[in-house]
């Protein structure tokens, strides 16, 4: 393990294009589609229904940032009629170590957090 007292700690780094790759696959609405999607490929409605305080704009959007950054892939299946289905791609599977681990780190801190959170209000009123 590192002495931290003397040792310089290691510089964090968060460049704009790990910023905007964050923001497009860590929002509100790309977790939950990718919840989904890591159970089964999935339809667009049956993904609104899935999700159902998303929009279908807001749906539509996410589905294509996350298909434009490689995580998921559109799959047209050959019915009457066309359909289009989603699915998450090897890339998008990686994710699910790291998506893991900030939820076990967010259940392990919620109530020092929240806490953190009360006192914080507290001393605005």
């Amino acid at each position: 393990m590192r002495d931290t007292t003397t040792a310089p700690a290691e510089e964090m780094r968060i460049d704009a294009p790990h910023r905007e790759l964050l923001d497009q696959v860590l929002d509100k609405w790309s977790l939950s589609v990718l919840n989904e999607l890591c159970e089964r490929p999935c339809r667009f409605n049956e993904l609104r229904r899935a999700v159902p305080k998303v929009t279908q704009k807001s749906l539509t959007a996410t589905l294509r940032r996350l298909e434009r950054n490689g995580i998921i892939e559109r799959h047209v299946v050959a019915t009457r009629p066309i359909a289009v289905e989603y699915r998450i791609t090897r890339l998008g599977k990686t994710l699910r170590a790291p998506v893991d681990a900030l939820l076990e780190w967010a259940d392990t801190y919620l109530p020092q957090i929240e806490h953190a959170r009360k006192a914080f209000d507290a001393g605005i009123e």
